[in-house]
């Protein structure tokens, strides 16, 4: 948990302190940072919504929860981590490009967390296996 918040803040500081995108970047980063923004926002908020009161900041599963598979979970295994990673995506691109490497080292450790996740999925619900090979994509729909 610590080590998440590390990352969120490597990834503020870089943008707050990093360049500012050159010009040419143009209008399509901020159409591409609403855009990712917007999707970070849906996902994460609809996982939250799904999960209710199993909502917890740890990744071991609540005992005795219920497995979600859909909305949200539908569509990925880890909507909150993937809403997490493209709102701080939407972030580098409205702030620094600093921000990327940042973000991409924050991207590596959720990826560890998930890992560990879907072991602890896999031993407090047996069904998990084939929600697994159902909802091919982790994180983010279409991507990852």
């Amino acid at each position: 948990m610590a080590l998440q918040a590390v990352a969120a803040v490597l990834v503020a500081v870089a943008g707050v302190w990093g360049p500012a995108w050159p010009a040419r970047a143009g209008p399509w980063r901020e159409i591409a940072a609403f855009a990712f923004g917007a999707l970070g926002a849906a996902l994460g908020v609809g996982a939250g919504v799904e999960l209710g009161r199993q909502t917890t900041p740890l990744p071991r599963p609540v005992a005795g929860g219920k497995l979600r598979e859909r909305g949200a979970y539908g569509l990925v295994r880890h909507p909150m981590y993937g809403g997490a990673l493209l709102l701080g995506l939407a972030y580098a691109l409205a702030t620094s490009m600093l921000a990327l490497p940042a973000l991409a080292a924050a991207a590596a450790f959720v990826d560890l967390k998930r890992r560990m996740e879907e072991a602890w999925l896999l031993e407090e619900h047996p069904a998990y296996a084939g929600y697994r090979r159902r909802v091919r994509w982790r994180m983010i729909p279409f991507v990852w």
